[in-house]
This record gives structure tokens, sequence and C-alpha cells, in this order.
């Protein structure tokens, strides 16, 4: 393990990520809203300017991740990337050509804040091997596999605006957890030789999570009115999920003691506060909406989810 290594490059990741969903979202807004888990809304984004930079984005973001991850534990790598919502708060805003306000500010001051204090008592860390534990794999992928289905099933068959990006942004947030997870797999298996992934399922699982989890994003970007309620639970879930494979399958660890839980229910609280205020601040947060849409639904109220409440 290597902190030199994995911190700098999972933060650069969490940078990279962000400015990814900043612009991904903003691109989803200037092609036609289709239906949920919509399989032609690559077609209609390919060839936007902002898409391709978001794509760009998130492809480094994702060396830089895979880089942290082997050279640092997911209970590590993982908590770091809820930096990504603080990037992408201020990348949105740069691409309303707002400036972010005292109160975004904070909140992502709390959020790193909050994470610094956490991997400081948590002191997480692991054997070094990416080897995963047979007895904890069936009942944890069961478990994420169903969470993942019912939040499918929802946002496909609800008519409620707001539950629909809840359901998306769960099923992503879970997916993109998965993702790291079995990303750790497959770094320790380079280390073993170039061609060693190759020889396992997991680098082939990855090659379908990974990239379902990235169309149920754009979908969730798509759906929602603004970008940061839907991403603040894809990013708080993202590294729950990921610290939950590292517990469970990948033998990593965390300080255990009474206080140093203590420690770190209360630092998790402070990024849970940090989360909250920049997903409050849906104004400055803003995916670009469109002239006509905004006229067509005036005075009607706002949920969480920046969605006009739907009477249906």
């Amino acid at each position: 393990m290597s902190l030199v290594v994995a911190v700098p490059a999972a933060v650069a990741g969490a940078a990279c990520m962000g400015i990814a969903s900043a612009a991904q979202a903003r691109a989803t807004k200037e092609v036609e809203t289709g239906k949920p888990l919509d399989l032609t809304l690559f077609k209609r984004l390919v060839g936007r300017p902002l898409w391709l930079i978001g794509i760009a984005a998130t492809i480094l973001g994702l060396v830089l991740q895979l880089v942290a991850l082997a050279f640092g534990p997911l209970l590590l790598v993982q908590p770091l990337l809820v930096t990504s919502l603080m990037f992408a708060g201020f990348a949105s805003a740069r691409l309303e050509r707002r400036r972010p306000d005292r109160t975004m500010s904070v909140g992502g001051l709390l959020c790193a804040a909050g994470l610094a204090a956490f991997l400081v008592i948590a002191r997480p860390g692991g054997n070094g091997e990416t080897l995963v534990n047979g007895s904890a794999l069936l009942p944890l992928g069961i478990t994420l596999a169903v969470v993942t289905l019912i939040s499918l099933v929802v946002a496909a068959s609800t008519k409620s605006g707001s539950l629909r990006v809840l359901g998306l942004a769960v099923a992503t947030g879970v997916l993109y957890g998965l993702t790291a997870g079995l990303m750790k797999v497959v770094a320790g298996q380079f280390r073993s030789g170039v061609d060693e992934p190759f020889r396992h399922w997991t680098l082939y699982l990855v090659c379908v999570v990974g990239p379902l989890g990235f169309l149920l994003s754009q979908n969730t970007f798509q759906q929602g009115r603004f970008l940061t309620p839907a991403l603040a639970v894809i990013t708080a879930l993202d590294p729950l999920v990921g610290v939950a494979i590292g517990l469970s399958w990948m033998g990593e660890s965390a300080d255990g003691r009474p206080l140093a839980l203590a420690g770190e229910a209360l630092a998790a609280l402070v990024i849970v506060v940090g989360i909250a205020m920049l997903s409050t601040r849906a104004s400055h947060l803003s995916a670009e909406i469109p002239a006509d849409e905004e006229e067509s639904t005036p005075g009607e109220p706002d949920d969480g989810f920046g969605l006009a409440r739907s009477a249906g």
C-alpha cells in the first residue's frame, strides 16, 4: 500500500468524475428526453462536444481510480470519491457562468474535513492482496442485485418524477460501487502479469457492470431537472458499497474500537451535512433547462430532486 500514490490519484480521479458529471448532465439537457432506461440516449448524445469532454474526463477518472485502487484499499479510495460532488458543483457553476456561493463552499469544506477525519480515525488498511472472500461473496452480491433490481423497477414503473430519479440514482450508485470493487480485484491481478486479468471472470463482469452504470447515470442526469440532488445520492452510495465490499470481500480492515467507531460516525455525519448543503444549492448547480420546458411549468412546486411535482 502506498498512500503517496493512492490518495492523490483518488482525489484527481474524483475531480475528473465531478467535471464529467457536470458536463454530461448539461449535455443530456440539450437532447430530447426519452423514457427511463432509454438505450438510444447515447445515439442522441454522440457528437455533442460537451458530452465528449465528459467522456474523456470519465475515462481519465477511471484510469486514476484504477491506479489508486492498485496502491490503496477500497476503504481509503472510495470515501475520497465523495469529493467528486464538490468538484461537480464548482464545474456546474462555471458552466452556468455563476459564482459558487458561500453555502456551497462551506459544504465542500465540510466534506473535505469529514473525509480527512474519517480516514485518520479509521486508518483503513489491508494485507495488500485482493483475494475475494468467497463466503461473503454470495449474500452481498444477492443484496446488491436485489437493491439494483428494485430501484430499476421503481424507476421504470413510477409516474412520480422524483421517485424515478431516485430509483435511477440508487441503481447507479450501487453499480458504481460494485464496479470499484471489481476494479480493485483487476488492479491486483495486473500485478501478476498484463494478461492475468483476462484469465478471470472479474474483468468481463466489469465490462458489463461499468457501462450499465454509466448508461443509468446519463439517464439519471436527463430525467432529473437538477444535477446535484441525484449526484448526491450516487456519490453517497458509491463509497458505501465500496466500503462494504472492501470489508466483506477483500478482507480489508478499519479501526473498530468503540472510541474510534464514535469518531468515524461523527466524521461521517459531517460528510452527510456537507453533501446536504451542496445538494440544496440547486439554483447554482442546475443543468441547462430548455426554455419551453421552463415556460410550460410556471409556478409548480419543486421537489427534493429539482423536479416539478407531477399531478399524476
